[in-house]
Order: C-alpha cells, then structure tokens, then sequence
C-alpha cells in the first residue's frame, strides 16, 4: 500500500473514531432554532387561535404572526458533541450553556411547567392590554392562588378567594395586600373582605414572622374579569413573548375593517395591561423563522432593536414596538402608506 493510500486510510479512521465519539458524548448545551408560527387571526387545528365570545367582531385579513424558538437539549435530554458542533456552524441557531435556559436548581419539567403558568398569565395581560387600548372596561380582582398549610391562613382563606380589601380598604393589586399585611407587627391581626363564590366574607387572620417580616400565608395573583370571553389556543407554545401579538390580534377582531390590509406581519414582544411592550429572547431565531413564514415585517421591541438589526435576514423590515398603541399606530400607517413608521434603525 502507497504512504498515500495509508494516510488516507487512516484519516479515514480517525475521522469515523471521532464522528462515533461524537455521537456518544454528550455535552450540557441546548441548541436554540427557529420555531413554528402561527397567524394569530387564523387557525389551529380547525379551532381559532383568538375566539371572542359574547361581544360582536369583524372579518380580518392578513396575518399577525406570533413568532417561536425551539430547543434541543436539557437535563433529561442532553445533546451530543456533533449535534452541539453542528449548531455552532449554523448561523440560523445558537448553541448555549444549558444553565442559560435551565437553572441547575431546576428541574426541566419545572421549567417548562413555568414557562406554561407564563403562557396563560401573559394571554390575560394580553386580554387586558387590548379592551384598555379600546377603552373597554373591565374589572381586576386579587385571586388567591395557594394558601401554606403551616401559617395562619390555612383552614380560613382558601385558594380561588378574591381579596377585596384589607382592613376595609378596597384593593385591586397584590402590592396593596402585601403592604397592608407587612403594616403589622408580628401577632398582629388583619382583616380581609373575601369573595368566595356568590358569598361576600370578612375573615380575620393573625400575622407571624418569616424571614423578619409579618405574613399570614397567601400567595395572589390579579386576575381579570372581563365583559365577555376571549380564548386563546396556540398548542404546545410557552413563555410570555407572544402578548403583543395576541393584543394585536385581539384588537383587530374587535373592531371594523382588517388592521394589516393582507400584510404578512410578524412579531414578538411581552405585553402588559398597560400596553408596554418588553423584550424577549431568541430575537435571531425569531427572525429567521418569521422570514420563512413569509413575513415581510416584524414588529420588534424596542429593548431588542440593537440584536435585531445584526441579525435580520433579507426581505424582513424591522419596526420597533415600544406599546400596543404605537405598534398598533405603526401598522396603520404601513397600510395606509400615510405617518411615521418607527424604525429600529432611529
């Protein structure tokens, strides 16, 4: 055989050895691609992603695109070297340091758990961005979501209670609840006004000390009581980075005339009642999978403008979303070719 002819042999089996070694380690990264998208004004699996019932809507056209990220990876579903190597030459993902998405004192399930509890909080801030962004009025009331079966408020408050009030002072946040209990001493007691079916309650509950402050047990949340019923059904997707298309979507179901004028419209972007709009992760991915979407424009916040710009692909204009008000405003002004569109660029 030919000093030729062996080194090529043996490449060969170096290379075979490493691809097999490869395989067989894996190694604690997640790989980060584009994911699905989904029109928010059409279907899921024959059901609408935005039912509105018991108030009238209107035709749409067009598309308002919630835009996703897939991983691959995870504690319980580690990757392997070339999965990870592979990634690291593919400019559309990003490879990360698994405890980049997974907290080392977290399990998977518990991550993915959350990021489902963030899903359904962020389709209610969603809800309420949208009637406040077309002055609907609607009522926010403090739920109870748990109740500590070591502390004083175990066997009187139960979960699904709505606080009222404390001390007799009307409340509609949590803050509110827990600066009033935080008022006491330890020992001290208080009194909450309580909504526990059609049955209105005043229940008295004495504080104790945890970790140097007085508290009585509750964990809360604010909820929505809305005019009329919005559903919103979007599968397997989690997080909170689709409020801003839900809002849009919702808007645009309410009222007269299609907001995009059958544009193909992207975007992403945590929402609050008050229609600000927050940054997100993933913008790369979210980007690349909404150009192959067929999007033509992405909404982006504004806190996200700088990373967008390094990595909008060809074909795809970036328009900066500050609030559901000036996204809502920048569209308009895309379809009517009339006003200001912002730009990510200034």
């Amino acid at each position: 055989m030919s000093r030729r002819a062996l080194t090529l042999l043996v490449s060969g089996f170096l290379v075979l050895a490493l691809g097999i070694g490869g395989a067989l380690v894996d190694v604690p990264y997640v790989v980060l691609s584009p994911g699905p998208t989904e029109n928010t004004l059409g279907q899921i699996d024959k059901q609408p992603v935005i039912k509105i019932t018991g108030r009238e809507t209107y035709p749409t056209s067009g598309s308002l695109r919630l835009v996703t990220v897939a991983y691959q990876g995870g504690p319980t579903s580690q990757i392997d070297l070339l999965t990870a190597l592979r990634g690291w030459i593919d400019p559309t993902v990003a490879v990360v340091p698994q405890e980049t998405i997974f907290a080392p004192d977290r399990s998977q399930k518990e991550v993915e758990e959350e990021n489902t509890v963030e899903m359904t909080n962020s389709q209610d801030d969603a809800t309420a961005a949208a009637l406040n962004e077309l002055k609907i009025p609607y009522r926010t009331v403090i739920s109870v979501v748990s109740v500590a079966k070591d502390k004083p408020a175990a066997g009187k408050i139960e979960k699904g209670d709505e606080i009222t009030s404390v001390d007799g002072k009307p409340v509609t946040k949590t803050e509110e609840v827990g600066e009033a209990v935080r008022a006491r001493r330890a020992g001290e007691e208080v009194t909450f006004g309580i909504t526990r079916g059609d049955e209105d309650l005043k229940i008295t509950v004495p504080t104790v000390a945890a970790d140097g402050e007085p508290v009585v047990g509750v964990s809360m949340r604010a909820t929505y009581k809305f005019p009329f019923e919005v559903d919103i059904n979007v599968g397997e997707v989690g997080g909170p980075s689709a409020g801003l298309m839900f809002s849009l979507g919702i808007v645009d179901k309410l009222t007269e005339g299609p907001m995009t004028g059958g544009k193909q419209i992207a975007g992403t972007g945590t929402i609050k009642p008050d229609g600000t709009v927050g940054p997100i992760g993933g913008i790369p991915q979210k980007l690349v999978g909404a150009r192959d979407a067929g999007a033509t424009i992405f909404l982006t916040p504004a806190g996200n403008c700088a990373e967008a710009m390094k990595a909008v692909p060809d074909g795809l204009r970036l328009v900066k979303a500050e609030t559901l008000n000036s996204a809502r405003l920048a569209i308009e002004a895309l379809v009517s070719g009339k006003g200001k569109v912002p730009s990510c660029s200034g």
